[in-house]
């Protein structure tokens, strides 16, 4: 290469290469804004990382940048000033700390930050809050550049930091000797140039840590180093490229990760680790050693959701995926998210029918394609990678176990996995508590964990249900080849699904497919139709007086040769949220009809004249609306049968005497 010297050693060669933002081991995937070279070491009995790194960071627009923003995530667990610990109160999904223990807290600082020219930034450096008034916060910075960076121009910075890892109860952390660091590192925001996302103008995107929310960064390449004690397993994000053993009894470990948005890495003297392989794809459980035996239940479920997105949606790019498996007292860290890396969580015993473990591991797994690839903004948009993934969890689960069987098949219980989403919407005290779309944190008052995940993989089924699956697969398809390293929102999907379903259904749906989103995306209303009733009514010849050449004339009294009835169908939309509605109606001679609706008004009948009578109708017979709030009231019979409800009386006894089987083992 011209102008590099040919004494320059091999190591500083792809050093110089790496930050010209030249590819060094493969052709660029993205546009790899944010690039990190991170040596890092642990002090396992101080729960201490001491780091150095460099930034690499290319301005992706045409703005002049004179401060640059970072992410402090481990200031979060700092005190209970701050903004996350205000909101969580020391708790997330069940897990809790105590504010007492003088080692639950976690923290980072900044030693020192200089750019390529040795000019010291540290000095300026300022805790900022974007999100709230809440000056005790600490988890993003602004840093005052001496050196603007100029229109598509990059900036070097030498960082010098120190984090102390808090005791795991939400996401991050260590317990004993089990370690998760995750969002360790100061780790810069994303600026979104003019025009991208929702931006109007040149503008920073650095959220302050928050409960209800994760996290938003551009792609690059990580170059990490981690020095620990030679006890230690470690599994990390990407792939390993070399280990040295050093003298004083540490070893050091290189992983290279390429075109990814975050890295994490897990360490513990305890872990056993199971290989596998998909295609050309290297799998790596990392296992506590109680749960050895479950390996295979992580490694065929990833193998499933592999095959599965390869197929339905795009192709996985990298070499290689990690699954961890935390400790009991470090399940704070489980059902956690991190390309190439995920943690799963079971426990010892658990019975097969009871897939806690295969759909978390798929779950997690599908956020390296929503979040991961596709790589929308969580802190703004929580449905964009918690609802499709979700969407994409429960079609992987239903397609693999079975749709009625996928979660639980135990003991005589079974549902699916779809299901489940969807009770996990519908049995919400309040499902009109907000908006799907809204600020993560800003579901101050409930909600987030259902609307984001629950409601919104409904609504999508709802959307596949009613467009038919081709057209959804499409949609889906189309938006991962347009949108894969990038950062789309809202209304980058919706406009796709406007342009294939007018292009494969023409106007079956309107002009566009905006009504459904106002509706189950931007409002917070809810669908419910009922069958409010059926009528059967003979028809009798008149009676009374009727007038025949201007005189007063009885009806005689008569019967007509063959019995008529005139038959009703009633319908109710209780709820706001309109969709295109079937009813499905039963005559007595088994003859059937199916009836179209648009199902925007308020009461809908359907009326025939015929000898038959209607026995039963059912509203919606193929579940396309599932986001209808209350199935029970969809249908309605005018012969309700015995043998049905002691069906169910039975199969109730029979659940019920197992269930007090199960539970007098423990007593």
């Amino acid at each position: 290469m011209k102008g590099i010297s040919p004494n320059i050693s091999g190591i500083a060669l792809s050093f110089i290469l790496f930050f010209m933002g030249i590819p060094v081991f493969s052709q660029a995937l993205s546009p790899r804004i944010a690039n990190y070279k991170i040596s890092v070491k642990l002090d396992p009995e101080e729960k201490i990382l001491d780091g150095k790194m460099t930034l690499y960071w290319k301005n992706p627009s045409r703005d002049t940048i004179r401060e640059l923003q970072f992410h402090m995530y481990l200031n979060a667990f700092k005190n209970t000033e701050s903004t996350f610990w205000q909101e969580s109160g020391g708790q997330l999904r069940g897990m809790k700390v105590k504010a007492s223990d003088p080692m639950v807290w976690g923290w980072v600082d900044i030693l020192r930050m200089e750019d390529k020219n040795g000019e010291d930034l540290t000095s300026g450096i300022k805790f900022i809050q974007p999100d709230d008034d809440n000056e005790k916060d600490q988890t993003v910075i602004s840093v005052p550049l001496v050196n603007p960076v100029e229109p598509e121009g990059s900036v070097d910075l030498n960082i010098v930091f120190r984090s102390k890892l808090p005791r795991i109860f939400a996401r991050t952390g260590y317990s004993d000797e089990y370690f998760l660091a995750a969002q360790w590192f100061p780790k810069i925001g994303v600026y979104e140039p003019e025009g991208m996302r929702y931006a109007e103008v040149g503008q920073w995107n650095c959220h302050q840590y928050h409960s209800h929310s994760e996290f938003y960064a551009n792609f690059g390449v990580y170059e990490v180093e981690i020095t620990l004690s030679e006890r230690f397993t470690v599994g990390a994000t990407g792939v390993l490229k070399s280990k040295t053993d050093n003298t004083d009894g540490t070893k050091t470990l290189l992983y290279i990760a390429e075109d990814v948005v975050d890295f994490a890495w897990t360490a513990s003297p305890v872990f056993q680790v199971v290989e596998d392989q998909w295609q050309d794809v290297k799998i790596m459980v990392y296992l506590q050693p109680e749960h050895l035996s479950q390996a295979d239940r992580h490694t065929e479920s990833v193998k499933a959701a592999l095959s599965y997105f390869d197929k339905n949606l795009g192709k996985y790019p990298y070499s290689t995926i990690t699954i961890v498996d935390p400790p009991l007292r470090g399940m704070g860290s489980s059902g956690m998210e991190y390309p190439t890396f995920i943690t799963a969580g079971c426990l010892w015993g658990m019975p097969a029918g009871m897939r806690l473990t295969e759909m978390v591991t798929i779950h997690e797994f599908g956020h390296n394609y929503f979040m991961g690839l596709l790589a929308t903004n969580e802190f703004e948009e929580a449905w964009m990678d918690e609802g499709f993934n979700t969407y994409f969890e429960a079609r992987i689960m239903d397609f693999t176990y079975g749709d009625k069987t996928s979660f639980v098949d135990f003991n005589g219980f079974h549902f699916g996995d779809f299901e489940n989403q969807r009770l996990g919407y519908t049995t919400m005290r309040n499902p009109k508590i907000a908006e799907v779309f809204r600020n993560a944190w800003e579901f101050q008052h409930g909600g987030y964990g259902s609307l984001s995940y629950a409601k919104s993989a409904t609504w999508l089924l709802t959307l596949d249900r009613l467009i038919g699956r081709p057209t959804m697969d499409e949609i889906l398809k189309t938006y991962f080849e347009r949108w894969k390293f990038k950062h789309p929102c809202g209304k980058d999907f919706i406009d796709i699904v406007n342009e294939i379903v007018r292009k494969n259904h023409g106007t079956q749906f309107g002009d566009s497919m905006n009504w459904f989103f106002d509706q189950v995306l931007y409002g917070s209303d809810v669908c419910d139709y009922k069958l409010a009733r059926i009528r059967n009514k003979k028809i009798k010849p008149p009676e009374g007086i009727h007038e025949i050449s201007g005189n007063k004339m009885t009806y005689k009294s008569i019967e007509y040769e063959n019995i008529i009835y005139e038959s009703k169908v009633i319908i109710h939309r209780l709820g706001e949220v309109f969709m295109p509605v079937e009813v499905f109606v039963h005559f007595d001679n088994d003859e059937e009809i199916l009836e179209k609706w648009d199902g925007k008004s308020r009461t809908k009948e359907f009326a025939y004249e015929r000898p038959e009578k209607i026995v039963w109708a059912q509203i919606d017979p193929e579940k396309k609306i599932m986001i209808d709030i209350d199935f029970h009231n969809n249908s309605l019979t005018t012969k309700p049968k015995r043998a049905v409800i002691w069906k169910y009386a039975l199969k109730f006894l029979f659940r019920l005497q197992n269930t007090m089987q199960f539970f007098s083992v423990f007593t």
